[in-house]
């Protein structure tokens, strides 16, 4: 993968204003060659112009030094060009500075000012040294020769460094812009990849509280039956022996009944696990998020697949009637099928109500309503307060029986409430959508 954009720029390790240190002795080298020449090329000047040899190698040497800067001041490199071309010098100064102008990030329209006067300096100088040096030597190769030579000569000194300068601007904007663009999808990736991670806790966390509801659900209820019909079979043993046996069996039932349930949710989460780990094995990190809530989506449609129904109601109420309750069930409206998770919902509200009778009013009578209407379904457990000889079965709560059922009907939409009456037992309502 790429690297961000701060990596990219250039550690600046050279000296002034340059970023490395080859670019610096690049440029006293050009220098030093620019230098050079235009000393050079300042000794005719310096006879033409009737001054003293020192004075323009001197000059020469001074023009020439300029190139040194070019990279830090390219129209000072081009103007200095343009105003020592007269004296026939500076011919490598001119065509790098105008390389560097057309390179730089300058406005085309400076550049093309620039490049426009240079061509005109070079095109003038050459016209007028062209017809001196012909008109000294005598010769005459007709009058389209010399508008052609100062042309040819002007372009050909412009037009290669300028147009080079522009393709080589032009393509280190594109690959400084690719770079920006490569660190912007990286910089993507990497806030996708940890929103999918944040999706996948999320959906694990989902995923384990469901699992941990169910199990309450599942569980609780006929643990709780058997501790009571425990406690009923320890007094009755010595003084009824065939209810002694038949609560035995009753108890052995609903163990039998438990470890079965428990069985085939454990096998859910172990093939559930298995399956997550080869996910995340064999899928990059963007796609956890997806799998992660694939995989609760399915666990959920597995769960609602197999989970309780509303004909499974008076079941319930058999074994806690046979667990010593005493539960008067009414069902009001015309009863129907609905949708797997509203039934299985249903009937975990009345089952988890039905199991914190037993553990906390433990020979209260108790009503269950359950009222079919147009567009919902509404239920109701509610207990009296339990008999002051009844005997406590003294069995463990979480607190978490209350909660887990809220949150069931919450996510269906619905409303539950629970608390308190005035009677002093204690009443659970649920309305749950039909849809």
């Amino acid at each position: 993968m790429t690297t961000t954009g701060e990596d990219h720029v250039p550690a600046r390790g050279g000296p002034w204003w340059w970023d490395r240190r080859r670019g610096a002795v690049l440029d006293v080298s050009l220098g030093a060659v620019s230098a050079l020449e235009c000393a050079a090329e300042g000794v005719p000047f310096a006879r033409d112009a009737g001054v003293p040899l020192a004075v323009g190698v001197v000059f020469g040497l001074l023009a020439g030094s300029v190139l040194v800067v070019r990279r830090k001041w390219p129209i000072a490199v081009v103007l200095v060009a343009i105003a020592v071309t007269p004296a026939e010098m500076g011919f490598l100064m001119g065509v790098v500075g105008l390389y560097t102008l057309a390179a730089s990030e300058l406005p085309r329209r400076l550049i093309g000012s620039l490049a426009g006067m240079s061509l005109l300096g070079t095109l003038i100088v050459t016209f007028v040294r062209l017809r001196q040096d012909m008109a000294r030597d005598g010769v005459d190769l007709g009058d389209w020769f010399l508008p052609f030579a100062s042309i040819a000569t002007s372009l050909g000194l412009t037009a290669p460094p300028l147009l080079l300068g522009l393709y080589v601007g032009q393509r280190r904007r594109l690959m400084e812009s690719l770079r920006e663009r490569a660190d912007s999808l990286e910089r993507e990736l990497q806030l996708l990849a940890e929103r999918a991670e944040e999706r996948a806790q999320w959906a694990r966390g989902e995923e384990r509280t469901r699992i941990a509801r169910e199990m309450h659900d599942v569980v609780a209820h006929r643990v709780s039956l058997m501790v009571v019909h425990a406690a009923a079979l320890q007094a009755v043993a010595r003084k009824d022996p065939e209810k002694a046996v038949k609560n035995a069996a009753l108890v052995g039932d609903m163990g039998r009944q438990a470890l079965t349930e428990l069985r085939e949710m454990l096998g859910v989460l172990r093939s559930g696990g298995e399956g997550a780990r080869a996910e995340r094995a064999s899928v990059p990190l963007a796609a956890v998020g997806v799998a992660a809530a694939a995989a609760a989506s399915r666990a959920a449609e597995d769960g609602e697949s197999e989970g309780p129904c509303l004909a499974e109601l008076d079941e319930l109420v058999g074994q806690s009637e046979a667990a010593g309750m005493v539960v008067d069930l009414s069902v009001e409206g015309e009863v129907r099928v609905y949708a797997a998770e509203v039934e299985s919902t249903a009937f975990r509200v009345v089952q988890e109500a039905l199991t914190n009778v037993h553990k906390h009013a433990a020979g209260a009578k108790t009503y269950v309503r359950l009222a079919h209407r147009v567009s919902e379904i509404a239920m109701q457990v509610e207990n009296e307060p339990p008999p002051e000889a009844a005997a406590s079965a003294r069995l463990p709560s979480g607190g978490n029986g209350l909660v887990g059922m809220k949150e069931r009907v919450a996510a269906l939409g619905g409303v539950f409430v629970s608390g308190p009456t005035d009677a002093g037992g204690f009443r659970v309502s649920a309305v749950i959508p039909a849809s």
